[in-house]
């Protein structure tokens, strides 16, 4: 499977905003005529922004742990509750994220795959688009699935034992620093790059075949761009709505903007800071 080409793409995905330049954001042809499809998605923007936001209240702020810090109650089994049932909920939650935080940074890629499509001569859209969106989603939840055991096996040892809780807010901090470093580097820049390119994916591109596979393409080319951020959710709160708002943001600024770099700089640097700031406090 090739993913993240920058040649070789088809004629169809080639045109797709050219008018805004290679690495811009499309304008245009690539909009005109989408109004359905982006009230669609702006709908299931909604109901992840709502679901995500009703699924935190309901579940308060956490379980306050030697060190000054609260789990999250995504990291625990609810009374009566087994480890199959609570890894559901806890994917459930996340999926309702990804819709609320990826949506605003995807779109762009879909509408693109939906100008090629067309330009192709496929008719109907409807069928493709949706295989593509649920391969993105698809690789969004399974980084969910990878990143729920090691989560839950850290929560029980800090609620097993007070002198490893109290070494979390460090951890978090080191955690936070990493991060915010690899947003500053040339690979990560790279990925970006890729990312706001005009054809991040050929699989697919041409006539709707492998609809699928052309969005676990783009779902890939996502994460690779932003599982450092994804990490900052997951370790600072995966709960936290004010982190998520911050970061859903900070995803959308650095992938829409038209100063992409300083973006990415800028958050790093910030994500920096804010794991020195939890280090000098632990």
């Amino acid at each position: 499977m090739r993913c993240c080409e920058y040649e070789e793409y088809g004629e169809g995905m080639r045109a797709v905003g050219t008018s805004a330049g290679r690495g811009a954001p499309a304008s245009g042809p690539a909009w005109r005529g989408e109004g359905p499809f982006v009230a669609v998605c702006t709908l299931l923007f909604a109901l992840g922004a709502a679901g995500t936001a009703y699924w935190c209240g309901s579940m308060g702020s956490g379980m306050p742990m030697p060190g000054g810090w609260a789990m999250s109650m995504a990291w625990m089994r609810m009374p009566g509750q087994g480890w199959p049932a609570a890894a559901a909920m806890f994917l459930g939650m996340w999926l309702l994220m990804m819709l609320a935080m990826m949506l605003p940074a995807c779109i762009q890629m879909l509408l693109g795959y939906r100008q090629a499509l067309r330009q192709s001569g496929t008719r109907r859209l409807a069928a493709p688009s949706l295989l593509a969106g649920g391969g993105y989603f698809a690789v969004q939840t399974a980084f969910g699935a990878l990143a729920y055991p090691p989560g839950a096996l850290l929560g029980s040892l800090a609620m097993g034992s007070e002198t490893f809780a109290r070494w979390i807010p460090a951890l978090t901090g080191t955690v936070l620093i990493l991060a915010g470093l690899v947003q500053m580097t040339g690979w990560k820049l790279s990925q970006l790059e890729r990312c706001r390119s005009e054809a991040p994916c050929a699989i697919g591109a041409a006539d709707g075949q492998n609809a699928w596979m052309h969005g676990v393409c783009l779902g890939l080319c996502c994460l690779r761009c932003t599982a450092n951020l994804m990490l900052v959710q997951l370790v600072a709160g995966v709960m936290d709505l004010r982190l998520m708002a911050l970061l859903t943001l900070a995803i959308s600024a650095e992938r829409l903007a038209p100063a992409p770099r300083a973006v990415a700089r800028l958050v790093g640097a910030v994500i920096v800071a804010a794991g020195i700031a939890l280090l000098s406090r632990s």
